[in-house]
């Protein structure tokens, strides 16, 4: 048992003593947690989208209203008014505004004869994310605008009732348990998988078996340091990231409890993981080489980003 503790404590005064492997390891998961968090979670804001009016009616007028008021309030547009249709749809297709929406001749007229008014929405579809929202807002104003003035007393329509459990939730905390995870990972991965390739490319472990100490012994050392490597980088991550995040479930001591259970069993995992795959490696370049394809492999179709509904069946 002691000379298994003293290659534990041997690695984790290398741990230590090598202020760029903690960064490393600490600091990467910590900065993806903020900009993906803050990238990919927020909603649309200020995008430029074109009016053109081509009628000038009072109805024209009630959709520029509506669209100054989104303005105004949740700024998930700014409208930019055009004169010309060909002009806009160029825009739209050069990137200059994110969309376009065409009111053409008779439209007012064609909305008191309730005679299939339209509006036109250009686009650019090959931005997902921006023509969603905009269709979404678009489908909103225009729901708002064909309500009736005057409610009937009984509702003759299925109505959906939406409740959400929860307030809304950012993306920064649906994203930190992944980046968590990740910490560990990568803790495990450099402070585990390369040095342990580095030591026996130096012969550090045939030094091990000259002493007393056995191969189990040498075994269950690595295993422990690199589990505790681990689980003392997935324990910074989560304080820091919940304090970020402003995840405060983290400080209830049930749940404390379970989350330092599951950050232990995360990390002996990846690290018993880590050392079979390493375990017969001779060059030090590998483990740098498949560094990035196991963190493709195992990270990303995780869901830690992106629910695993939304992935083909073979993902």
């Amino acid at each position: 048992m002691n000379r298994m503790m003293a290659i534990v404590e041997r690695e984790m005064r290398k741990f230590f003593r090598s202020p760029t492997l903690m960064l490393a390891s600490m600091i990467f998961p910590l900065v993806q947690l903020i900009v993906l968090g803050n990238a990919f979670g927020g909603k649309i804001k200020d995008a430029r989208l074109g009016v053109v009016d081509q009628d000038g009616g009072t109805q024209a007028l009630k959709i520029r209203q509506a669209f100054d008021s989104v303005r105004a309030n949740m700024r998930t547009f700014i409208p930019v008014y055009y004169n010309d249709e060909t002009t806009a749809r160029e825009d739209v297709r050069n990137g200059k505004i994110q969309g376009a929406v065409i009111i053409p001749p008779q439209y007012s007229r064609r909305v008191y004869e309730q005679n299939r008014p339209q509006i036109a929405l250009v686009v650019d579809n090959s931005d997902n994310f921006m023509s969603s929202t905009l269709e979404q807002e678009l489908a909103d104003i225009t729901k708002a605008l064909n309500e009736p003035t005057i409610e009937p007393r009984l509702l003759q329509q299925t109505v959906l009732q939406i409740v959400e459990l929860y307030p809304y939730i950012e993306y920064m905390k649906y994203l930190l348990p992944g980046s968590i995870t990740l910490a560990m990972f990568v803790s495990v991965m450099i402070g585990g998988g390369m040095l342990y390739i580095d030591d026996k490319a130096r012969g550090v472990h045939e030094g091990y078996l000259v002493t007393p100490i056995t191969k189990a012994e040498m075994v269950f050392g690595l295993n422990l340091a690199g589990a505790i490597k681990a689980v003392l980088t997935g324990l910074v991550i989560t304080v820091i990231g919940a304090l970020l995040s402003g995840v405060s479930t983290i400080f209830n001591p049930f749940t404390a409890f379970g989350l330092l259970l599951m950050i232990v069993l995360t990390s002996v995992a990846f690290n018993t993981m880590m050392f079979l795959l390493m375990v017969r490696v001779d060059d030090p370049l590998v483990p740098r080489a498949i560094f990035g394809i196991l963190n493709t492999l195992l990270f990303f179709p995780s869901g830690s980003i992106y629910p695993v509904q939304a992935f083909p069946p073979w993902l």
